[in-house]
């Protein structure tokens, strides 16, 4: 395969070829001749760049098929330009055992996209008895997460931060003290206010940030926060590393893209949790990405039935769909807006979580994996999730119109989709 006349990430200004062969990329540069039967893509006026390493994404399998399984999944994140996928363990069973996480490596083998599973750090994802991490990560487990059951005992979490450090693997944290979140719908404010509902506080989300920033400097583990969606989380984990934690920290396209107010516009399908906040926050969160402060940018791809987000707001379940349109998202409100450059966007999506995790990924490099993204970064479409690849349609995006399309998807050397 020879992909030809793209800005490739990098050195967007200037006209570069890809060769690939054999799932690999064999060298980039200046007219490559196409020989034989190659197949040869044209990318003139296109970005080419590292295919996207979606760091969080629950793809339901096993236990939850109706919703999204890994194979469906993993089609909807080639649609949305991601070549590699970190799959969250809130599956039934929970991915707390190595019998767990090698029967989702074995349905992986055969996806569109590489699928990795993360482990649970606590059996059951109940925040007591903590798994065995070096199991976990012998079968092929990445990293270590209880996402969407925040660890609330911290000698649990500071135990489980230390046999991570051990075995070598990041511990990823979803922050949210459960007493004062609980299963609150909204953002305690304004709107949550004019609802008439309990709110969801972002003390919640902060004081479990602080939480384990501290415990990942007491223990020198890894530790990764989840969806950052708060000013003051921002600025709690911006102090954090200039003081030495090691720590990173993403946050989702729902955090720089939306507030607390589309509740009232989109209902349930605008519910999340953490939940969408205000303006301030969004602000506070395109900062810390502007200044390095957040690291990565995920989707917390979390699909639902119709069934199950067309309940009352209170009882509906929290979490949107995110795969096909997070590339878009970022173009359109940070890009486009002068926020962020594309190799910004770029590292934040593919680069710099490759690197959090230790994957081979996020590279255009000779003797790299042919994982490539070919995108126009000005085309605009509107979300028609009825169009959607995911078997789920709970997205608040349904109707925008964002900038910025997916054109050629390339997995392990092989086109897994084109528009």
């Amino acid at each position: 395969m020879l992909i030809k006349g793209g800005r490739v990430y990098g050195a967007l200004a200037e006209s570069t070829d890809i060769l690939v062969d054999n799932g690999k990329i064999v060298k980039t540069a200046e007219n490559i001749c196409a020989t034989g039967e190659m197949t040869v893509i044209n990318a003139a006026g296109f970005v080419v760049a590292p295919g996207l390493v979606d760091m969080h994404v629950h793809f339901r399998e096993p236990g939850f098929e109706y919703k999204e399984d890994i194979l469906s999944g993993a089609l909807a994140a080639a649609a949305g330009g991601v070549t590699t996928c970190c799959c969250m363990p809130n599956t039934s069973p929970v991915a707390d055992s190595s019998a767990t996480v090698e029967y989702i490596v074995n349905i992986a083998k055969d996806a569109m996209v590489k699928v990795l599973p993360y482990g649970a750090v606590t059996m059951g994802q109940k925040g007591e008895e903590l798994t065995d991490a070096a199991a976990l990560k012998l079968v092929g487990a990445v990293a270590l997460s209880d996402d969407g059951n925040t660890v609330q005992n911290a000698e649990v979490m500071r135990r489980a931060m230390k046999q991570a450090r051990d075995c070598g693997l990041v511990v990823v944290c979803h922050c949210e003290d459960a007493d004062m979140a609980k299963n609150y719908a909204v953002n305690e404010g304004e709107v949550s206010r004019e609802l008439g509902l309990p709110g969801r506080p972002a003390v919640a989300e902060d004081i479990m940030v602080a939480r384990d920033v501290m415990l990942a400097a007491d223990t020198g583990a890894r530790v990764h926060i989840a969806h950052v969606s708060s000013a003051t989380s921002v600025d709690i984990i911006r102090k954090a590393k200039a003081a030495g934690a090691s720590i990173t920290a993403e946050t989702c396209p729902q955090y720089f893209s939306l507030t607390e107010d589309e509740v009232l516009r989109k209902g349930a399908l605008a519910r999340v949790n953490p939940p969408l906040r205000t303006a301030f926050d969004v602000a506070a969160v395109i900062r810390g990405l502007a200044d390095g402060t957040i690291d990565a940018i995920a989707t917390d791809h979390a699909p639902h039935s119709s069934e199950e987000k067309e309940l009352p707001l209170s009882d509906a379940l929290s979490g949107m769909i995110g795969l096909e349109t997070s590339l878009a998202l970022a173009l359109t409100n940070l890009y486009h807006t002068g926020k962020l450059d594309l190799n910004e966007i770029i590292n934040l999506m593919s680069t710099s979580p490759a690197r959090i995790l230790g994957l081979e990924a996020g590279a255009l490099i000779a003797g790299a994996p042919a994982d490539i993204v070919i995108f126009d970064p000005d085309e605009e479409w509107i979300v028609k999730p009825g169009e959607f690849i995911s078997k789920s349609r709970n997205t608040p995006f349904g109707g925008m119109m964002l900038r910025g399309k997916v054109k050629y998807t390339i997995s392990r050397g092989e086109v897994v989709y084109r528009e």
